[in-house]
């Protein structure tokens, strides 16, 4: 028997009675003394009131005086609950120990003909990233990188962090943190540099608030950033079949502006570090896969003759 199976039955075999031991519950479901107390705190959590008796005779009753609120839901709308939590695992989203909980009530709350019916959605429904070997909801493999949970308690308090990576410390003003391609992205205001920096979450070794001589509000930090021009090297006007490409697969930092009405030409401006040889290495073969529906306005040389390079290693 699954425990949220047995945290279930036993919450309507404690319901059904006045007064109930550890013992009762060992004997009743053939589970060790450890077990029978960790589950009656579980119990206990999810919002039963019971009154623990001191005692030789000692044991636990229900409240009957106390009325907890009654949640229903219909058979559409626990189904909905229960696909949004299937759909989000492999997600490495923060909260996942929350949602792994509020599952355990959800099952708790309705009847065994529903929890049937979720069971049998759960081994039917297949969502990217499940492992079809091993589909359980309630099982933790998915967590996020651990700083992240530490980030988002901070970003509650203040926008202001400072935040380490590879043993440099950077003073940020964070503006957005965001998840794409399965990474966990901060873009933030760097203080000291004066720009907009794309830092990852997984490389993150520290996270700490910072007070800066001067605070300005997430509005005048915005004002700041639009009047500054981004430092651009390569500019690129995309046809239809290079834009469907770059749907498909496109570096964080690079975005497009369509224009015509239609969406069907765009222009694609950002900034390449040439003296980085893995950042040239990985956009060289992303620009030969945007494919020739691509006209180019600005490229530096290195990366240029980087392509022809890659281009005349294709032919050999």
């Amino acid at each position: 028997m699954k425990k949220v199976e047995r945290i279930n039955i036993i919450m309507r075999y404690i319901n059904n009675r006045a007064h109930f031991t550890i013992a009762e519950l060992m004997r009743e479901f053939n589970i060790s003394r450890s077990t029978a107390i960790r589950d009656v705190r579980e119990i206990e959590a999810l919002g039963m009131p019971l009154v623990a008796e001191v005692g030789r005779d000692g044991g636990y009753s229900v409240m009957r005086n106390s009325v907890l609120p009654v949640v229903r839901f219909t058979d559409n709308e626990l189904k909905a609950l229960f696909i949004a939590f299937m759909a989000t695992r492999n997600q490495q989203l923060p909260y996942l120990k929350s949602r792994q909980s509020l599952t355990e009530k959800l099952l708790g709350l309705i009847s065994e003909n529903q929890q049937e019916d979720l069971f049998l959605l759960n081994q039917l429904l297949l969502f990217e990233g499940t492992n079809p070997h091993n589909p359980e909801l309630l099982e933790l493999t998915d967590l996020p990188h651990p700083m992240l949970d530490k980030l988002i308690q901070l970003l509650l308090t203040d926008s202001y962090l400072l935040i380490s990576i590879y043993d440099k410390t950077y003073p940020v003003f964070l503006l957005q943190l965001y998840r794409e391609k399965s990474r966990w992205m901060i873009k933030g205001f760097d203080l000291q540099g004066e720009k907009m920096q794309i830092y990852p979450v997984d490389l993150l070794e520290n996270v700490m608030p910072f007070v800066p001589e001067r605070r300005l509000s997430r509005k005048k930090m915005l004002d700041k950033l639009s009047k500054q021009e981004e430092a651009v090297n390569l500019v690129l006007e995309l046809g239809p079949k290079a834009i469907a490409q770059f749907k498909k697969y496109h570096p964080v930092q690079a975005s497009i502006s369509y224009t015509n009405p239609y969406q069907t030409t765009a222009m694609l401006k950002l900034f390449i570090n040439v003296n980085q040889p893995d950042e040239l290495a990985e956009m060289t073969s992303w620009l030969l896969f945007l494919g020739e529906n691509v006209q180019v306005r600005e490229m530096p040389g290195e990366v240029r003759e980087s392509m022809q390079s890659r281009i005349r290693s294709f032919g050999e």
